[in-house]
């Protein structure tokens, strides 16, 4: 576990909005990422019958339609104990292997800190 404290406050931003999508949307997943320029773009689990996204996918592909050419950092609070593969591929294909990925708890504490690569 990491001390949220700790994190640069930008994290702990991204870190919040992502609670907060998981929590006001009632979904299993919330994800917030930064781009280049410091925007953010918040987004929950998109479970539709044709389209099924994780947080952290939408959340990035929100990221791309905005015009965001990189990302700084990515965030996802989930029940998972990691990032899945197709998580960080997705941060990955945006900001490149070395994209810090926070994995927190439903309650925003940091588990873990992982790259994209």
């Amino acid at each position: 576990m990491t001390d949220n404290s700790a994190l640069d406050p930008e994290d702990r931003k991204i870190v919040t909005l992502a609670r907060s999508a998981r929590a006001r949307n009632g979904v299993p997943e919330g994800a917030a990422v930064r781009d280049e320029t410091g925007r953010t773009y918040v987004a929950g689990t998109v479970e539709l019958a044709s389209l099924k996204l994780s947080a952290l996918q939408t959340a990035v592909a929100m990221a791309v339609a905005s015009g965001a050419k990189s990302l700084e950092a990515a965030a996802v609070v989930t029940e998972a104990e990691a990032a899945s593969e197709e998580d960080r591929a997705a941060v990955r294909d945006l900001g490149g292997p070395q994209t810090p990925v926070l994995v927190a708890g439903a309650d925003g504490t940091v588990r873990a800190t992982v790259t994209a690569g």
